[in-house]
């Protein structure tokens, strides 16, 4: 259809950049799509460089970032289909909720405020992060024993230290805080608000069974939230998936299970509430 998006932008989520979409992109460039995958305000630059100095990540935050992503967006001429792993997801749901996007797929997302779903395996995860309220003010990495707990734990160690060494790096102390353990706790809406009964572009959740930071019951909660909105939701499941599903083995299933989806779906009227 003329009108189809023809644009996809790739969200990446924390102690990530954007070389976490090198294989999509060249996948979904492959299949005539254009692809963007702009950088939180702090993360630019390469992997080595932003673990030799860190401190744009610690001084990184949320406002601005969904500000910085709205305005790549804004700038397209055609609406295009959002993308978003882990605090990507939440920052997908976040500019969907603003009107933006054609349709949006949410991967093992970080929730908005409001999902209270707190797996053991998660808070074990966020752990290194939230051990030390210092950390609150400081950029803060996994080890590569924890990031193969936390994104890696359906490889070998050896497959998982080889990710760790292209691709991690620290991120923001505050975000982990702020916006994972106390966005419901603390008073008033905070940055990741999100109002579930808006209107928006049609919405996928994917999730993986084996995830150990955003498991599968943060992300069906998640999903339970939308259905105050009229606009279209799907939840999906992977079997045997972890949070590196979109680099781990097989990923290419993940990301034409994405973009078909969003591609069907993008132009469908809103769902009946």
């Amino acid at each position: 259809m003329t009108d189809a998006p023809d644009t996809v932008v790739l969200i990446h989520g924390l102690w990530m950049t954007p070389r976490s979409w090198e294989h999509w992109r060249t996948r979904l460039e492959a299949r005539g799509l254009t692809v963007l995958t702009p950088a939180y305000p702090g993360f630019e630059g390469e992997v080595e460089a932003l673990r030799a100095d860190d401190t744009p990540i610690a001084e990184a935050e949320v406002p601005a970032t969904l500000d910085h992503l709205a305005t790549v967006i804004e700038a397209l001429p055609r609406p295009p289909i959002l993308m978003g792993h882990s605090f990507g997801g939440a920052l997908t749901q976040l500019l969907l909720a603003r009107g933006l996007g054609a349709a949006g797929v949410a991967i093992d997302s970080a929730p908005p405020e409001g999902v209270r779903v707190t797996p053991l395996s998660q808070a074990r995860s966020l752990f290194p992060a939230l051990k030390n309220p210092a950390n609150f003010r400081r950029a803060v990495g996994f080890t590569k024993e924890q990031f193969h707990y936390a994104f890696t734990n359906t490889l070998s160690r050896e497959e998982s230290d080889a990710a760790w060494d292209r691709y991690a790096i620290a991120a923001p102390g505050n975000w982990v805080w702020a916006y994972g353990l106390l966005a419901n706790w603390r008073p008033g809406h905070q940055e990741t608000y999100v109002d579930y009964t808006v209107d928006r572009a049609p919405l996928l959740f994917i999730a993986g069974e084996k995830d150990h930071i955003m498991p599968p019951a943060v992300n069906r909660s998640n999903a339970r939230h939308w259905r105050r909105s009229p606009a279209l939701t799907e939840y999906r499941e992977l079997p045997g998936r972890d949070h590196w599903t979109c680099a781990a083995p097989g990923w290419e299933a993940v990301a034409d299970l994405a973009l078909d989806w969003a591609l069907e779906h993008a132009t469908a009227q809103p769902a009946a509430a």
